[in-house]
């Protein structure tokens, strides 16, 4: 009876949480398919390098869709706990499958979307309680702090030297904190590599959700992506946190230095936010 209660869901959120897990399936195959034609570049400059990484998360950013229209339903701690402990068993054991080399890319692949995923359902919870929208000013600020600090002081910097080295010279197992880096395919690469952390999509998700929730347009492209999810159109949607991350990672790529990629996200959403009020006002 009390698992009962952890697993049932409403029939409309039924249908949504389903169309996320297997939109998600389809984006780690569609991530084979771009691993498979990267292969046929033997090096690749930066425009290409970021032209790819484009498209990666321009057809990720219509996994968001389906969570747009996931309704809040009421729920306990419990509820999240046993999902939370449910999804990150799930990525662990993942992690533990040991392939050849010629099936590491599909593991990887598999690793990424189900990461997505899990990033997906936690920015989603994390949204419904933002009640006003300028609560997201100090989750802005608490989400810099928080990097900078880990950048600087925590155990970001050692994490992102481990995981440098390892994929520079692959031997053993790989550092702990690759469970968590969503994996993506850069042509020239032999396999796909880490692009950025599952902390990010999180915020990628939520600055997105509450977006839809508070009526905000934030789509660059056109309708908002609710309308556009509720018409069943795929493929016109591109929020700006999106946008984002993209530019976190186009900083990092360009300059060659750790950038962390949430303070970057927090600056954009909050410089579009101020503008967005400006424009409103005039």
């Amino acid at each position: 009876m009390l698992l009962h209660s952890f697993t049932t869901f409403s029939k409309s959120n039924q249908r949504m949480i389903l169309l996320l897990i297997a939109s998600h399936l389809v984006w780690g195959c569609s991530l084979i398919g771009f691993w498979s034609t990267g292969r046929l570049f033997e090096t690749a400059s930066l425009l290409w390098s970021g032209f790819y990484l484009a498209l990666q998360l321009y057809a990720a950013a219509q996994l968001l869709l389906p969570a747009l229209l996931i309704h809040p339903e009421n729920r306990n701690r419990g509820f999240y706990l046993f999902w939370g402990i449910v999804l990150l068993l799930g990525v662990w054991l993942l992690q533990q499958l040991s392939p050849t080399i010629t099936w590491q890319p599909l593991l990887n692949a598999f690793q990424s979307a189900l990461l997505l995923l899990v990033a997906t359902v936690t920015g989603a919870a994390m949204a419904r309680y933002i009640d006003k929208l300028w609560e997201i000013v100090p989750v802005c600020l608490v989400m810099t702090l928080a990097d900078f600090a880990s950048w600087l002081f925590g155990p970001t910097a050692g994490f992102t030297q481990a995981i440098q080295q390892y994929y520079e010279a692959p031997s053993g197992t790989p550092p702990l904190v690759d469970m968590i880096l969503v994996k993506l395919a850069f042509p020239g690469a032999p396999g796909l590599l880490p692009a950025f952390g599952i902390s990010d999509w999180i915020m990628v998700v939520f600055f997105a959700i509450v977006a839809a929730r508070h009526e905000v347009n934030d789509n660059l492209i056109g309708a908002s992506g609710e309308k556009q999810a509720r018409q069943g159109r795929i493929g016109g949607y591109l929020p700006v946190s999106v946008i984002a991350l993209f530019l976190a990672m186009t900083l990092a790529q360009t300059t060659g230095l750790f950038i962390p990629a949430l303070p970057v996200i927090a600056l954009v959403m909050m410089l579009w936010y101020s503008l967005r009020y400006l424009f409103l006002r005039l």
